[in-house]
Order: C-alpha cells, then sequence, then structure tokens
C-alpha cells in the first residue's frame, strides 16, 4: 500500500483509480493508515479503503479463504468497461513490483487505444516495437521481436 501511495501520482496521470479493500474494519485501517503508513508515505494513502467485513467482495475475486477469514492480498487491473484484464494473487510474504504494475497498465492500455492493432511481447516497455497481429507476423515474430 505505501509503495502504491507513494507513485498514486503517477497512476492517476495515468488515468487510474485505486481501491483497496480488507476484511479489516474501518477503525483499524484507520490506525494502520494513521500509526504506520503514514510513517512510510508523507500523509499516508491517499485513497479510501473499503471493508469487507463478510470477505464478499473477496469471495467475488478469488482471494477470501475461508479457513482463516481473511482476504489474500490481490492487484486486479481493470479496464474502464469492468472486465478484468490482470491479476495477481500473492502471499503475505512476498511484496508486489510496481513497477510491473504500472508497465501492465500502459501496455494495457495501448492495446485498448490500437483497438488491438498493436500487442506487446514480454518485457515490452513504453516506446519499444510492439507487434502487429495478423497472419502476416505467424512465424516472422522473430524478425520483429528479439528479447534481451
Amino acid at each position: 500500500m505505501a509503495a502504491v501511495a507513494a507513485r498514486y501520482d503517477e497512476l492517476q496521470a495515468l488515468g487510474v483509480d485505486v481501491i483497496s479493500v480488507s476484511v479489516d474494519s474501518i477503525f483499524t485501517h484507520k490506525m494502520w493508515n494513521d500509526h504506520e503508513l503514514t510513517k512510510m508515505v508523507d500523509g499516508g494513502i491517499p485513497w479510501m479503503m473499503a471493508t469487507d467485513s463478510a470477505g464478499n467482495v473477496g469471495k467475488v475475486y478469488g482471494v477470501y479463504d475461508e479457513d482463516s477469514g481473511v482476504e489474500l492480498r490481490g492487484r486486479f487491473i481493470i479496464d474502464p468497461d469492468g472486465v478484468i484484464q490482470a491479476a495477481e494473487i500473492m502471499t503475505p510474504p512476498v511484496g508486489r513490483n510496481l513497477d510491473e504494475t504500472i508497465r501492465q497498465i500502459q501496455a494495457f492500455q495501448l492495446v485498448r487505444e490500437t483497438g488491438g492493432a498493436e500487442a506487446t511481447p514480454a518485457e515490452w516497455q513504453p516506446g519499444k516495437p510492439t507487434l502487429k497481429p495478423g497472419p502476416e507476423l505467424v512465424g516472422q515474430v522473430w524478425k520483429v521481436w528479439k528479447p534481451e
């Protein structure tokens, strides 16, 4: 959460809305933000944390653990049409990579902007070559894309 908050302006510039959801109460969220997150990021997190005490949202997204009554850490990239384009579910001991999240958002936005006329290969970065899907690309990807 602190890593996302530290780069919130960058996400906002990409048109991204951040929503965080957990089974914790609003009181726990406030304590966590006031006593920990504000020490990691000036001002704490700039968005509201939603409470999912019954785990209903977590169940829909497949991250609610019935046995322990908690939600696993999940990150979902949802497009403007409400379609999940990417999902990542992590166990607590391993942190996420926000650079990769931002890269994926940029890739999904490019594909959407081009109406699918361009695709981003593995390791793609903004400004790097894209692929042009179609019959002429079949068997020819090696000419266009070379992993570094």
